[in-house]
This record gives structure tokens, C-alpha cells and sequence, in this order.
């Protein structure tokens, strides 16, 4: 069994909550609102009130972790945070991860948040973890398209991958 920690844990990242936990794995969901932690508890995963644009608020949640999913491709807000969101603070977050437990990271690379921004956020995922030797996964599959299924399967498969790999994940 392995933990995984789902920052961005609303819908999509309450279902692969829900699937994890049915393949034996403990999950920690993150949400920046108090409202929404319920939701995350009764998908079964450990609910963590965070922050991404406050990365400290982050870092304890990284506990015990040992695959990092960044569920964030679709993000809403300015063009500001999200260039914030999808680079300074994923570097953040990384480089607090190197001293944890997390062996393997998955970024959302597919979603709304624009094509070049999510490209840009998956090559500060590639340089951060060929610096730290952790394995690392690109979530391709379109949240957009309607293939809720299709998502979710992409989604699993990738975590379980990571949970098995000894060297990067594409």
C-alpha cells in the first residue's frame, strides 16, 4: 500500500481518490476550501485544507507521501496565477518534496489552463525530477473531452506505474 497525495482533489481528483482507495492505497486530497474537505472525506481519502499558491501550506501534507499528483490542468484564475501555479509553485512544491518520502510525481498536462502553460509545467516537472531521480508521469488524457472513464483510466495506470518504476514515467 502506498499514500498518495491528490493536490487539486475536487471532482476529477475525488474520482481517482475513489478508485486508489479501491486498489488498497491510502490518499490525501487537498483543497483550498474548508467547505469541500466533507467531499474528499466521503470519497476516502484523508481531506487537507491547502493552498497551491501558498506552497507552506503544502508541505506537511507531503507526509508519508509517496506519489505526488498534481491535478491542476484545469485551474481557473488570472493569467498571472495561473503562470504562477503551473511554474514557481510547482517548482516550490518539488523541491520541498526532494527530503519526503515522494518516490514519483504525476502532472496534469492536459486541461484548461492553456496548451503552453501546461507544456511549460510538465518540463519544470521533467528538470525537477531528473535533478532528484524521481520517476515522474504526464496526464495527457483531456479532463474537456467527456471521457470521464478515459481520464480516470489514464489516471490510475499512471499512479500505478510511478509505484513501480525505478526511473522516468512518459
Amino acid at each position: 500500500m502506498a499514500r498518495v497525495l491528490i493536490v487539486g482533489c475536487g471532482c476529477r481528483g475525488q474520482a481517482l481518490a475513489r478508485a486508489l482507495r479501491e486498489r488498497g492505497h491510502a490518499v490525501r486530497g487537498t483543497s483550498r476550501s474548508q467547505e469541500r474537505l466533507a467531499a474528499i472525506e466521503a470519497a476516502g481519502a484523508e481531506p487537507w485544507q491547502g493552498d497551491p499558491d501558498r506552497i507552506a501550506t503544502l508541505s506537511y501534507a507531503l507526509d508519508g507521501v509517496t506519489v505526488l499528483c498534481w491535478l491542476l490542468g484545469s485551474a481557473r484564475g488570472t493569467a498571472e496565477q495561473l503562470d504562477a501555479l503551473h511554474g514557481m509553485r510547482l517548482q516550490m512544491l518539488l523541491e520541498r518534496s526532494i527530503d519526503t518520502t515522494v518516490r514519483g510525481v504525476l502532472y496534469e498536462a492536459a486541461g484548461s489552463a492553456g496548451a503552453a502553460r501546461l507544456a511549460a509545467g510538465a518540463e519544470t516537472v521533467r528538470r525537477a525530477c531528473a535533478r532528484s531521480e524521481i520517476p515522474w508521469a504526464l496526464l495527457e488524457a483531456d479532463p474537456g473531452g467527456g471521457d470521464w472513464d478515459g481520464w480516470l483510466g489514464a489516471a490510475v495506470a499512471a499512479v500505478e506505474r510511478l509505484l513501480e518504476a525505478r526511473r522516468p514515467v512518459v
